[in-house]
């Protein structure tokens, strides 16, 4: 990966955590740091789903490769904040 890819992986994980967090009902108690990183983690395996499923590159917007990533950041947050609730 070069480090262009790099760079655009935390971009696109930022915005994807940001979305993730905003899916999710209610207050979350977990801090940007950590939707940041749900959101890269979200972004890298999400696109996985989506080149398995062969929808990653289409013409145009990747609507379901973001709408993958986005579920799989809600996902995320729920549980990291379910997790740091428990404590």
């Amino acid at each position: 990966m070069e480090i262009s890819g790099i760079i655009s992986a935390i971009v696109i994980g930022i915005v994807i955590g940001v979305l993730g967090r905003l899916v999710v009902p209610g207050r979350q108690r977990i801090g940007v740091l950590w939707t940041i990183l749900v959101g890269i983690v979200a972004a890298l395996i999400g696109s996985a789903i989506a080149a398995g499923l062969d929808v990653a590159d289409t013409d145009g917007v990747d609507w379901i490769e973001w709408l993958i990533q986005i579920g799989l950041a809600a996902v995320g947050v729920a549980a990291l904040d379910r997790a740091k609730a428990h404590r």
